[in-house]
């Protein structure tokens, strides 16, 4: 057995199983934590514990065996009909609050080497991100605060708690604001989709001259982040001596209409994109500033959004096929 262990909590949603396949692939034994079974499409963990990560119980099954490396993936999130409509903030706020409180503990309890928290792009100011401004957030512009949703607030709030946790703790902390991840194996219907995932499964279902339905204007700004480019940025964090939070994302910069004719482009059918003022959008543009990952890490993101939207629409339509 391989002597450097890896612990995911979260190891069956979209990042922490591309991460469990990564990290395996790195010669770690991994080990997963997660409230339900590791998806039919992705790679089990080594060893997988089922557990609820929002129950202090779920902590005390963790082996106390020496750990290298903690990924904390685990949250209730998804996309911007989950996030925005606001009928879902208080488990929202409540679940994720008692995740990083638990998870938190536990890092003092088990000191593990290096600890890594997943926290978002949703943590930026609502003012900064529109048209008028430069909407290209940079790490130092998360104060004065001011989110866009409850789940902005949380990560943010979960910055502060493991910045205090490496004052009081024997881990190395890091913490990565990811921007809009996607890629295959990611959640693609049932309301917890993303954006591109949407699309992709909107365009997959359509036949020849059909609406393509997308939320507000179309004119909303968004930067991508295939999971790949996302991997390797985390890694290389991680083999530094980077503990400010630092974003992860990418400073190619779409909009929603754009990346929907996009995909459309890529079926090679003839749809129509009907935007429509019902639903939740979201800030109207954000985008990555990468100056900083580009100094500490050397870091930029290789894989062109058109490949990597290829790449997913191709992976949705064979889920379509198997559905």
């Amino acid at each position: 057995m391989n002597n450097r262990k890896a612990l995911v909590l979260g190891s069956s949603g979209f990042i922490g199983n591309h991460l469990v396949k990564d990290l395996k692939q790195k010669g770690f034994f991994v080990i997963g934590v997660d409230k339900v079974q590791t998806p039919s499409y992705g790679l089990s963990p080594d060893e997988f514990l089922l557990g609820d990560l929002t129950e202090e119980k779920t902590y005390e099954q963790i082996k106390d065996a020496p750990i290298e490396r903690v990924y904390q993936m685990a949250a209730n999130m998804g996309g911007a009909e989950y996030i925005f409509t606001g009928k879902n903030d208080l488990a929202i706020l409540r679940d994720n609050l008692q995740i990083q409180i638990f998870f938190s503990k536990w890092v003092q309890k088990a000191k593990p080497k290096k600890v890594f928290f997943a926290s978002s792009a949703c943590i930026y100011p609502v003012g900064i991100q529109n048209e008028n401004n430069t909407y290209e957030c940079a790490e130092d512009q998360a104060f004065p605060a001011d989110p866009d949703s409850v789940y902005g607030w949380e990560k943010l709030t979960a910055e502060i708690l493991y910045e205090t946790l490496s004052k009081n703790s024997a881990s190395k902390i890091y913490i990565g604001r990811l921007h809009n991840v996607y890629g295959p194996n990611c959640p693609w219907k049932g309301g917890k989709e993303k954006a591109p995932a949407a699309i992709c499964r909107k365009v997959a279902k359509a036949t020849e001259g059909e609406d393509i339905v997308i939320f507000g204007s179309g004119h909303q700004k968004r930067t991508f982040l295939y999971i790949e480019d996302c991997l390797k940025a985390i890694e290389l964090l991680l083999q530094s001596n980077c503990h400010s939070p630092l974003n992860i994302g990418s400073n190619n910069v779409i909009s929603i209409q754009e990346l929907t004719q996009m995909v459309i482009d890529l079926s090679k059918k003839k749809l129509n994109i009907r935007p429509t003022e019902q639903g939740p959008v979201g800030v109207l543009a954000r985008s990555s500033n990468n100056n900083n990952i580009i100094k500490e890490l050397g870091w930029k993101p290789r894989i062109e959004l058109e490949e990597g939207m290829k790449l997913l629409y191709s992976w949705i339509l064979n889920q379509l096929r198997n559905d």
